[in-house]
């Protein structure tokens, strides 16, 4: 299988650079794909499209202003972009321009010029990071980092973006890019949606840079995907698959929660194990499940999710739930209708 094959032109002006005045107010396609109907509405109206028993799930992970800026000593700036925790105020994380930076430097951040300590190289481009000892840690990462707005964003992050850039029922921190088919929704819609006697259900995946990198091999096969780190509560997972079991519809809130409830479903979990959090029994571990076309869901009925880019493995992961050809022709009756594309864009409803 070709990536070419999964590739389609864009104009750049339907690139959303910003999110709509409202989150509901965005536009939602919705796509049947057993006979590829296609029809407009608002996402306000998305409810309606679920009925009494369907199970809504959807990721809980929080975006943490991972994107810090600092100087060298000799003035050059840097760019240090936390990917993931591993001890106290301990990071790996990318810098950029990396070729310009040698273990044991010392990045200043801020006016008071708290000391960032860069430990040493652990890869291609990763660089294991020391935050500043005197400070608190996250304090200083809520201080000093901006919002890790996505590379087609072309601007820089404001205010607004550290409300805009999280999903209303964010709770774990640990993701550097969005769930964004989780942004549209509004307090007032999740209280419709239970209403309706669905059943909302949490899980974590924490998304890492990698789902912004482009896929590097022209075979689809022979690309892998980072393994991200999932958390999902037992007693959650459990009414996943006692839905499951009674037929009920498993509707998936975006491209991550597909993935953690497919990787569930289907073992491929790396590290995993259940461990007690809050009294709670908790199922963690990582995956790196890379879903495109062949792929055999397991538990997903439905999909809830934005308009992805070419050549990526969101596209892929929803051409393998839809087929490619209809996805392809959906996205081109979007564009034709000027639907808003991307992480701050228009949503699409596959059912």
């Amino acid at each position: 299988m070709k990536l070419s094959d999964f590739d389609y032109e864009l104009p750049k002006e339907l690139i959303a650079q910003h999110p709509p005045k409202r989150r509901d107010e965005s536009r939602l396609l919705v796509l049947d794909r057993a006979g590829g109907d296609l029809r407009e509405t608002r996402f306000a109206n998305f409810p309606r499209f679920l009925a009494a028993g369907d199970v809504l799930v959807v990721n809980e992970s929080r975006v943490i202003p991972a994107r810090i800026f600092g100087r060298k000593r000799g003035g050059a700036l840097v760019e240090v972009f936390l990917v993931r925790r591993v001890a106290s105020r301990q990071w790996i994380a990318l810098l950029r321009p990396s070729k310009r930076v040698r273990a044991g430097e010392i990045v200043f951040v801020g006016e008071h010029g708290h000391e960032l300590l860069v430990a040493g190289s652990v890869g291609p481009g990763e660089w294991r990071v020391s935050l500043p000892p005197d400070l608190d840690e996250r304090d200083f990462i809520e201080r000093h980092g901006h919002v890790p707005l996505p590379p087609y964003i072309k601007r820089s992050d404001v205010s607004d973006d550290r409300e805009r850039y999280q999903t209303v029922f964010a709770q774990r921190e640990g993701s550097v890019a969005a769930p964004t088919a989780g942004l549209h929704f509004t307090e007032e819609i999740l209280l419709d949606i239970k209403r309706r006697g669905v059943t909302i259900v949490p899980v974590t995946l924490h998304v890492g840079p990698g789902t912004f990198r482009p896929l590097a091999n022209e075979t689809v096969e022979e690309n892998a995907l980072e393994p991200e780190h999932l958390l999902v509560k037992k007693a959650h997972w459990e009414t996943i698959a006692s839905a499951r079991r009674s037929g009920r519809r498993i509707v998936s809130v975006g491209t991550t929660t597909t993935r953690t409830v497919e990787a569930l479903a289907a073992g491929r979990v790396a590290d995993r194990e259940e461990r007690e959090i809050d009294g709670e029994i908790y199922v963690s571990g990582a995956t790196d499940l890379f879903i495109y076309p062949g792929y055999e869901f397991r538990a997903v009925d439905a999909v809830l999710t934005n308009l992805h880019l070419p050549r990526s493995s969101l596209l892929l992961l929803v051409s393998a739930f839809a087929g490619r050809e209809t996805i392809l022709m959906t996205y081109r009756w979007a564009i034709g209708r000027k639907f808003r594309f991307y992480s701050y864009g228009d949503a699409m409803f596959i059912r």
